[in-house]
């Protein structure tokens, strides 16, 4: 049976702030996605931080207008709660003012695989808040390109044959698709970078979608900053692909990844439980792993993945690691450089103050006693 599993996320509104949404919010996306009749096999609803997630599993392919307009319309019905309870950012990711046919470049993030489902389909869903797309990057290599990280690159002889990436040059809007294991020194130069160059998603050599992620980068779209860009993915797993835990032991690392406050900091990437609230301490970026199974296009789950025990211990490094960041204050590479600032504009307005006061410096040859140089030997 041929499924198609779209995750599509947004940000509508927060209480108090880019906290969480409210549950009258949440109520409006459930209903209005529940009555959608026969155009969905099963869905899901939840939260990571202020972005609402809609996984759904249907039949209509990729980039389908009916889906996406049931995701649109959903989004636009939060957005009236949100307005009417007051909450904050209410439809900050609809920056069009009307649907039109796809939501891609139109501000909700979209990750979606289209499939020959497997007897016993396993999936997992990764929703990050506070942060950009190119926050997957450095996991996405460990997991199949790093055998340091990941065994199964050895022992799996699908993995080891190695994989297509499909990386997306986010400023230009190209595509480049790079094969391992030949391509991987242009696939490091170009993951170094992950505020441009940015993984959208992953097959097989065989050509079996194994990942898609989001790539979208707002202020890209809207021409000013409305919000960061919080990424989803979807990622198979078991059998010729990554195991689940080989999945989710690639964030056991926190690495740095732009985001936090203002969208102008870097900051480590903290795997959450799901439905977690964006912390009010610098709000840290958070990631949450939705497990799932599915049989004729029918949800088992989610599992909470980052909700054992062991992942307490790597949200406390996480923290410790944001505390010693953000101890440096203001100061590079605590904050963005000017050109990966989100408030570049408002950056640029106080810079100007500096600009305005420089002056051009005296020539050398003014200066006054100089001499030319001798060696004393």
């Amino acid at each position: 049976m041929k499924v198609t599993v779209s995750a599509i996320k947004a940000d509508v509104g927060g209480i108090g702030g880019h906290t969480r949404p409210s549950d009258g919010l949440l109520d409006a996306v459930r209903k209005t996605v529940k009555n959608a009749g026969n155009l969905l096999l099963d869905h899901y609803i939840g939260y990571s931080g202020d972005d609402v997630h809609i996984i759904m599993s249907h039949t209509k392919g990729t980039d389908n207008s009916e889906i996406h307009a049931l995701a649109w319309k959903a989004f636009e019905e939060g957005t009236r709660v949100a307005k009417a309870e007051g909450l904050y950012g209410a439809g900050q990711d609809l920056l069009k003012d009307s649907f039109s046919g796809n939501v891609k470049g139109m501000g909700p993030g979209v990750a979606e695989l289209e499939f020959d489902e497997r007897p016993n389909e396993a999936f997992t869903v990764l929703a990050a808040d506070k942060t950009e797309p190119g926050a997957f990057n450095y996991p996405f290599y460990r997991l199949f390109v790093d055998a340091l990280s990941n065994t199964g690159l050895i022992v799996n002889k699908s993995l080891a044959a190695g994989v297509k990436f499909n990386i997306m040059d986010v400023e230009e809007g190209k595509i480049a698709e790079l094969e391992l294991w030949q391509d991987k020194p242009i696939l490091e130069a170009a993951l170094m970078y992950p505020g441009r160059y940015v993984i959208s998603s992953v097959y097989t050599k065989a050509g079996e979608p194994i990942a898609s992620l989001s790539t979208d980068r707002l202020h890209n779209i809207a021409g000013t900053y409305v919000g960061k860009d919080d990424p989803i993915a979807i990622v198979r797993t078991q059998k010729n692909f990554p195991a689940t835990e080989e999945l989710g032991s690639v964030f056991n690392n926190p690495h740095y990844v732009a985001g936090n406050t203002r969208g102008s900091h870097h900051m480590p990437l903290m795997p959450v439980k799901l439905n977690t609230a964006a912390s009010i301490d610098f709000c840290i970026p958070i990631v949450e792993a939705l497990v799932f199974s599915m049989h004729d296009g029918k949800f088992t789950g989610p599992f909470d993945g980052f909700s054992t025990p062991d992942w307490d211990y790597v949200r406390n490094i996480a923290t410790q690691k944001a505390l010693a960041m953000r101890s440096q204050g203001f100061v590079h590479p605590a904050t963005l450089v000017p050109s990966e600032l989100e408030y570049a504009e408002g950056y640029k307005a106080v810079i100007e103050g500096l600009h305005k006061k420089m002056k051009p410096m005296e020539s050398s040859s003014k200066s006054a006693g100089s001499k030319k140089y001798e060696d004393p030997d």
